[in-house]
């Protein structure tokens, strides 16, 4: 009896940034880089999701992000981060209480934001 090899299967290709796509067609890739800084040692610093965003070729004028503390200085429970794209936004979130980031594309909202409520400056 011959035992024929069998096919290796080939990996799907790791996703990419798609300049002229939709935001959802970028949701894969804004997920990616959001779960890679997820998995190192600034998962809750703003900063680091934005900076990982800009490296990976998202426009950082488009960007919100939430603070990091809150009023009396004590680490947020969660923070949120965006990238307007076209008429819509990928938004991440991430917190000490999940067991991992979301990730998420819904309509821009008027004005062209994609955070509601308070956000910091992106002015690094």
């Amino acid at each position: 009896m011959s035992v024929s090899p069998s096919a290796t299967p080939t990996p799907p290709p790791a996703p990419t940034l798609q300049p002229e796509g939709t935001a959802e067609d970028n949701l894969q890739y804004f997920t990616l880089v959001v779960q890679q800084v997820w998995a190192g040692p600034e998962r809750m610093a703003g900063r680091a999701y934005i900076d990982a965003l800009v490296a990976a070729g998202f426009d950082k004028s488009r960007m919100q992000v939430t603070k990091d503390q809150t009023a009396i200085g004590n680490a947020a429970d969660s923070i949120q981060f965006s990238v307007a794209w076209n008429d819509a936004c990928l938004i991440g979130q991430a917190g000490a209480a999940f067991a991992e980031p979301a990730t998420v594309v819904v309509p821009i909202l008027e004005g062209g934001a994609c955070l509601i409520g308070e956000t910091r400056p992106i002015d690094w």
